[in-house]
């Protein structure tokens, strides 16, 4: 299995509105209602692909998933730097669980 790493950030004047949508759209929310009654999860697309966070900014994914997470940085103008990388068993373990 191909594996890359991205290392990305955002553009330095995004306001915080629009940091807080990127983070919802990429990584997902924990939600609960005000007195917490119900709890829920708002999917990201990192929900759907399987993947390992490292730092913030920083993940590993399979390259067969490039292209579909390129997309959304790309959307949101983020520097973004990759590379094919040689895979710790770990990182498989984990890149593999969705597959199951």
């Amino acid at each position: 299995m191909e594996v890359c790493i991205l290392v990305f950030h955002l553009p330095k004047k995004m306001n915080n509105s629009d940091l807080g949508k990127f983070v919802k759209r990429f990584y997902g929310q924990e939600t609960s209602t005000q007195k917490g009654k119900y709890r829920y999860r708002r999917k990201g697309l990192l929900d759907q692909i399987p993947h390992r966070k490292l730092l913030r900014g920083v993940i590993i994914i399979r390259k067969s998933d490039l292209e579909t997470v390129m997309k959304l940085l790309i959307e949101w103008n983020a520097v973004v730097d990759q590379r094919i990388i040689e895979p710790t068993e770990e990182d498989l373990k984990m890149l593999r669980e969705v597959e199951k």
